[in-house]
Order: C-alpha cells, then structure tokens, then sequence
C-alpha cells in the first residue's frame, strides 16, 4: 500500500512546527526539511566542509556550525549567495529526507508529512506530494509570534515575510487551511486531527 503524501507549509510564525507535532502525534510520519536542514549545518554536519571552502571559514563558528546570522546578512545583502547555500545543502537534505520516507514506508505508514517551508515558491514540491496543507494566520499575528519568541526586531521579521511567498499565493495552493488565528492549543489540536481524518489517520 502506497502512503498519501501530503506538503505542509505556511509562514514564519504561523505555528507549522506545532501542526507537524500534532499530525505526527495523530500517526503520522514526519520529514522536517528545516530540521534535516539544520542538522548538515550543525557542529560536524554533513554541509559545513562544503559551506567552509564555498563561504569562507569564517561562515563557520567556533562551535563549528554554521554561523546563521552571519549566513543570513550575507544572503540578504547578496540574494546569489542564498542561491548558492542552497545549491550545497539541498542535495543533502533531499538525500536524508529519501531515506527518512524509505524508513516510514518500511515500518507501513499510511501517511507522510512533509514539512515544507518553501513548497509554493519551490514549485518541484507541489508534483511531489497529493494534498497541500497550508497553516494560514494574518501577517500582525506573524510578526507578533515571532517577535515574542525570537530576538529580532519586526522590521526583520517585515523582511523574512517579504522574502516567503505571499499569503494569498499559499492559499490558492493549498488542499486544506488550517486557520491559526485565535485557536487555543486545544481547538488548533481539533482543527488537526479534523484534517488527519481525510489522510486516514
């Protein structure tokens, strides 16, 4: 038996993360792209040799992951550069995700999550997957979250929103909205396993 793929996406700080923790929650296999993608460019991780000769060492921390706000002035400053980061971690990523998806058919699971920050400005995701979930909330509600939970100032928060696909292109992309906007915990988990039922979870 073959499992229903499904993307996973929205903004920053519309609550994606707390979505794929509660669909995993509910039995579904989870692919986190940004987690995958964090851990090449941690401590030893499989992109830094690569992001090192590319960059420069000094992209890379003492620690010996990628230093991310100094990656992240560069790329903005130098939308190139952001291309060419991209070039060296997605391959990667998409390597680990494969085998991840192998494991989860493996071990019969009759759905996958992928959690996909970027599907709609990607455009290869969307052949990728059968349904597209998009968690939706109004840019205010983004800024505040992130501001309340990061240490940037809402004109960087503006700038990362700005650099995402615009809100109204994720929702004409989308198969389900899940509308974050005022939800408790609990009436969000509702509105999810409401979604996981039409995934046969």
């Amino acid at each position: 038996m073959t499992a229903l793929r499904v993307g996973l996406t929205g903004g920053i700080g519309s609550g994606k993360s707390t979505v794929l923790q509660m669909f995993a929650a509910l039995g579904a296999a989870v692919i986190d792209a940004d987690a995958i993608s964090r851990s090449v460019t941690a401590p030893g991780g499989a992109a830094i040799p690569a992001i090192a000769q590319h960059f420069g060492a000094n992209f890379i921390g003492a620690d010996g992951a990628l230093d991310r706000a100094l990656m992240r002035e560069h790329a903005y400053a130098d939308p190139t550069a952001r291309q060419q980061l991209e070039a060296i971690i997605h391959p990667l990523v998409g390597a680990e995700s494969a085998r991840q998806v192998q494991a989860a058919l493996d071990g019969g699971s009759r759905c996958i999550v992928f959690d996909i920050p970027l599907l709609v400005e990607s455009g290869r995701w969307r052949r990728q997957v059968d349904q597209v979930v998009v968690v939706d909330c109004s840019v205010p509600t983004q800024i505040a979250r992130v501001v309340a939970r990061s240490a940037l100032a809402p004109q960087q928060v503006e700038a990362i929103i700005a650099a995402q696909a615009p809100r109204q292109l994720r929702l004409a992309a989308a198969d389900v909205v899940i509308c974050n906007e005022g939800l408790t915990l609990l009436q969000l988990r509702a509105e999810v396993a409401q979604a996981a039922q039409r995934f046969g979870l």
